[in-house]
Order: structure tokens, then sequence, then C-alpha cells
């Protein structure tokens, strides 16, 4: 029985993950299957890999044949340097142990790899993150602006409405006449009256009141 090492497609549409699995190569792609080494999701960044690598290795050593995308999934991996290691082990081209250290040499330096990428996008986000901010803030700066522009304009043409209203209501008023300028008539000034001489009346005399003689007493 041939058998494939093949993704099995799960979750909803527009998010779509897929388990990695061990089937027969005559089965649908989404039916039945033999085993289930691991889990695929292309929607994290990076992309998440579950692997069983023991369980990888074993079918590919019995001859299970990846597709294209589950072979660059064990590539990265390494299930296939671990193969190709393990092979020279087997025609002696160097020791089991040989082959173990190589093995975790390359293991170091691609989670090394991994750990600048993961880094890099970190500050990348940042960096986007901080772009989108000050773009939005530039978009609501010129809003507020545009706003106040607006509400000046709306405000001058309210009091310019006014102000014609008030134009064209005192216009519709009649005219008032000017009173005539009455001429003040000088009033003529009264004759000074002549004092009259005041007559000196002589005053009465006042007769002399005689003292009476007062017995003197005996």
């Amino acid at each position: 029985m041939a058998t494939k090492i093949r993704l099995q497609r799960h979750g909803r549409k527009g998010y779509a993950f897929y388990h990695i699995v061990i089937a027969d190569s005559r089965a649908p792609r989404d039916g039945k299957f033999i085993e289930r080494i691991g889990l695929y999701n292309p929607n994290t960044n990076p992309a998440t890999i579950d692997l069983k690598f023991d369980r990888a290795l074993y079918w590919v050593n019995v001859g299970a044949q990846p597709t294209d995308t589950v072979r660059n999934i064990l590539s990265d991996e390494g299930v296939l340097l671990k193969k190709h290691l393990l092979g020279g082990v087997t025609k002696g081209a160097f020791s089991e142990a040989e082959a173990e250290k190589k093995f975790e040499a390359w293991k170091e330096s691609k989670q090394a790899a991994e750990k600048a990428k993961v880094s890099k996008l970190g500050e990348t986000k940042r960096a986007t993150d901080k772009a989108a901010l000050e773009a939005e803030k530039a978009v609501n700066k010129a809003k507020a602006e545009a706003l106040a522009d607006k509400k000046a304009k709306a405000s001058a043409a309210k009091a310019k409405e006014t102000t014609e209203a008030v134009a064209e209501e005192v216009a519709d008023l009649p005219a008032v006449e000017e009173a005539p300028v009455v001429e003040e008539t000088p009033v003529a000034e009264a004759p000074e009256a002549e004092e009259a001489p005041i007559e000196e009346t002589p005053a009465e005399e006042v007769p002399a009141v005689e003292e009476e003689e007062t017995p003197a007493a005996e």
C-alpha cells in the first residue's frame, strides 16, 4: 500500500489550518487517514508547526512520500536532514555521535535564525504600528482643522446674513422728517422800576412819665 504524508484541511473559510497525516494515496484528501503526526497553521507569522519528529522520521524511513508542502515542512523541521545523516551512519561515512553533533549544530543555528526573524518581525510590526498611529493622528488633525474652518465659515456666513437682514429692515423703515428749527425770539428786557422815595415818618413823641412822689414814711 502506497502511503503519503499530506495535509488535511480544517478550519473555516478564510482561516484554514491543516493536520499533517499519514494516509493511503487512494484516500480522499480530507478522508480517512492512518495517523496524524502534526499540525500546520499558516495564519500566524511565522507559521506554526507542531510536528511529532520521531513519527515523521519513521514514516519517511519506511518510504512514505510527502507532498511538496509537507516536504518543505519536514525539511524546515530537520526531518530530511536527520534521515540523510542516518543514511551516512549506515554507509559508515561517520559515526552516530558525529551525526548527532552535526544535527544539534544545525538545530542551534536554526533556532538562532528563528529568534532573529521573530525579533525583526517584532521591530517591523512596532515600526508599522507607529507609522499607522502617526498617520491616524495626521488624519484626525486634518479633520479637526477642516471642522474648525467649516465652523468659522458657518459663523461668518451667519453673521453676514444677520447684518444684511438688519440692513434690509432699516431700509424698509419710513424716512423720519426732520422737525423745523424754531428760532428763538429775543425777550424784551423790562424797564427797571424806579425806586419810590421812602418818606421818613416822624416818630410820635412819647410823653414823659411823671414820677409820682412817694410819701415818706412817718
